[in-house]
């Protein structure tokens, strides 16, 4: 992986839909070397997946965004890489980390409601034998995420009050 690589990558993580041809000029390479450079980060697994960032509020649909922070106990036979294997199987599941901190792993989730998020930690995460305890924060409102801001235009701002 190269200074090339690179900069490919972070025109994609800033614009997955960035066209080829638009590649090649903002890193001057022709197109089919920028192809054949895209093709195998893919193949290596440096690009994992190409995909939208959905406002879902404003696409009318309700959702809960719930953090799940997990103790785990470690045995002999299991580290965290087996547990996060195992819990990231659940299709509830859209991000798992491994963090510091008084938690170990985070689990990001969205439901279409609190009670879905809650059965799911009481029926299927919290029953995992290596699971301490949780702690459940759910997300009350999205301000920016992966470098996108949600404010709402500049017009919509409140005006501060003064005296």
């Amino acid at each position: 992986m190269d200074s090339k690589d690179i900069e490919i990558l972070d025109i994609l993580d800033d614009d997955a839909r960035s066209s080829v041809e638009d590649i090649a000029n903002m890193v001057d390479l022709d197109v089919d070397e920028v192809e054949s450079r895209i093709s195998r980060l893919e193949d290596e697994g440096v690009i994992k997946k190409y995909m939208a960032l959905i406002d879902w509020d404003k696409a009318g649909e309700e959702s809960v965004y719930a953090a799940i922070e997990l103790n785990v106990e470690l045995s002999r036979e299991s580290g965290y890489d087996d547990i996060a294997e195992r819990i990231a199987r659940f299709p509830e599941v859209e991000t798992i980390r491994l963090i510091s901190g008084e938690n170990d792993l985070q689990i990001l989730v969205r439901e279409s409601s609190m009670k879905k998020v809650s059965s799911f930690v009481a029926e299927k995460i919290s029953p995992l034998e290596s699971v301490r305890d949780t702690v459940t924060h759910f997300v009350l409102k999205t301000y920016k995420e992966d470098g996108e801001v949600f404010f709402e235009s500049e017009d919509n701002k409140r005006l501060s009050v003064s005296p």
